[in-house]
């Protein structure tokens, strides 16, 4: 009996040796394009801290805006957007626990009661049959079935099974798909983060827009006045005989289109409004920004090294993960070549009186191995394989690609900034020249030693520069915002949940009744 249990011991054992065996490629995170010198611009860029290359704490209060900072802490607990990247974030975590259970038995308990009753007829049928040919009489042929009748009994059958079956993991099948699915989770939650910064950048560019708005329409209302005061002056002119008809239709016409200026950016404005109030999850009939002229410049900005951005753009990281995650995924179908060992085992009671079940003689068990190889499949799982690695050429290549677009991005507003910049010191002397233009024309014209065509001319020329002026500043400012966001907004890979922790999220209670006792609490301030 000795002899007999230990080999078969070893036989159920010997499949936990090769556990530690996992087939497909090990994972390597691939190249990418890194520029071997410092950004071009960053020889005309001057940072405010040169011992601080990185993006602090929540961006936006760089901006030194009460109202902003407001309406950017709306976005984490508000935007729709986000509260759906954050739920499939949750989803992809719960993927996790889902293929981690696979590295345990699965255990059943079935208990049931049956209550059965053999067929009557049959069995009678048989006992007549069988008292004919022994040679009985009709009479003793009706006994034997006068007995089987009386015979007749229901049986009950109590069974209480608890059964276990565990697919060894013997190729890695199930530590690739933990693999698979853990990098995908990350790469959920980086997508979360990418998608929190795209709207915060977004809501930041939105209100920098409409505050510039703000101050173009100040900017026209003023004109607006200063053309109404030279209709005036035209109208009495013309009433003297000193003007004549037509300089006064052209400064009806140049006061009308002016007004005609104004009421369109109140349509842009509402527009930008109603974006802000989106961004923030509330309808936009019940949301209204107070009007503020844009007067700020950009804040110094730190930019840090090229080296540092592939660690701090949270689009990046989910491009890498989503490599990690395919990769994983190509052992995962590359273990379909090899056979699968199943483990099942079953224990339990069954008794046909209840008052026998927890007896001795009532146990039962079974255990055993079962080995499942696929002889033929038409292809089957070499093309599954083939997909697999076609998936991953195409997760590389869209990393690197990401890589390409964040550091032409980060270059292009580099420039852009240093651009506007120079662009807006040469428009406000082009705003100073056109005033003193102006002024001349005016004082020339009372003279009567110019027509009012030249005042108009100069009055377009004025106008035109002070509008391009206010747009420059708005655009430094979007310009700036859209600067960090190419840096990553001061976040980093270190931010990313762990492999082994990834599963760990709480429920969407818990971080909804979060994200509202905070909200209350900054109302409350």
């Amino acid at each position: 009996m000795r002899m007999t249990r230990t080999p078969r011991a070893a036989l159920i054992a010997l499949p936990f040796l090769f556990t530690a065996c996992s087939v497909g490629p090990d994972y390597v995170t691939p190249s990418a394009p890194i520029p071997v010198a410092n950004y071009k611009e960053l020889g005309n860029w001057k940072q405010a801290q040169p011992k601080d290359d990185m993006i602090r704490g929540k961006w936006w209060e760089m901006y030194h805006d009460p109202q902003l900072n407001a309406l950017e802490e709306k976005v984490n607990i508000s935007n729709q957007n986000v509260l759906q990247a954050e739920a499939q974030f949750r989803e992809a975590a719960a993927a996790v626990k889902v293929a981690r259970a696979a590295f345990f038995p699965t255990v059943t308990a079935n208990p049931a009661f049956t209550e059965s009753q053999a067929s009557q007829s049959l069995t009678s049928g048989s006992r007549s049959g069988f008292s004919g040919g022994t040679g009985g009489t009709g009479a003793t042929g009706g006994s034997g079935r006068g007995a089987q009748h009386a015979g007749a009994q229901d049986v009950s059958l109590y069974d209480l099974p608890v059964e276990a079956t565990y697919m060894v993991d013997v190729w890695g099948s199930v530590r690739r798909n933990v693999e698979a699915n853990s990098a995908t989770a990350q790469a959920s939650f980086a997508n979360l983060e990418n998608a929190r910064l795209s709207y915060q950048a977004t809501l930041a560019q939105d209100y920098f827009s409409l505050h510039g708005l703000d101050a173009e329409q100040e900017l026209l209302q003023i004109t607006v006045a200063s053309y109404e005061k030279f209709l005036e002056l035209t109208t009495n002119r013309y009433n003297s005989g000193i003007a004549s008809q037509a300089d006064v239709a052209q400064a009806k016409t140049q006061l009308d289109t002016t007004k005609a200026q104004l009421v369109d950016v109140g349509v842009q404005r509402a527009v930008y409004e109603d974006a802000i109030a989106t961004l923030i999850g509330k309808p936009a009939p019940d949301f209204s920004e107070k009007k503020a002229s844009l007067t700020a410049i950009p804040p110094s900005i730190p930019v840090g090294m090229p080296s540092t951005l592939l660690e701090r753009r949270p689009d990046i990281a989910q491009a890498e993960r989503q490599v990690a995650s395919a990769n994983a995924s190509i052992g995962v179908q590359v273990a379909g070549y090899y056979p699968q060992l199943t483990l099942s085992a079953s224990t339990g009671l069954e008794a046909i009186e209840l008052s026998q079940l927890f007896s001795g003689p009532s146990f039962l068990w079974s255990v055993g191995p079962v080995i499942a190889q696929t002889i033929f499949d038409a292809g089957a799982t070499h093309g599954r394989v083939q997909e697999a690695r076609a998936n991953y050429d195409a997760t590389v290549a869209n990393y690197r690609q990401v890589v390409l677009t964040a550091f032409q991005q980060v270059e292009d507003d580099l420039s852009g900034l240093r651009i506007l910049k120079e662009e807006a010191a040469a428009e406000d002397q082009a705003v100073a020249s056109a005033k003193q233009s102006l002024d001349i024309s005016t004082n020339q014209y009372k003279a009567g030693t110019v027509d009012y065509l030249t005042v108009i001319t100069a009055q377009a020329t004025a106008l035109s520069d002070e509008i391009t002026a206010v747009n420059i500043r708005t655009r430094r400012m979007t310009t700036s915002v859209l600067l960090i966001e190419a840096l990553g907004g001061g976040w980093d890979t270190s931010k990313l949940p762990s492999t082994h922790g990834v599963s760990d999220v709480p429920p969407a209670e818990t971080q909804i009744m979060k994200g509202m006792n905070q909200a209350k609490l900054r109302t409350d301030d």
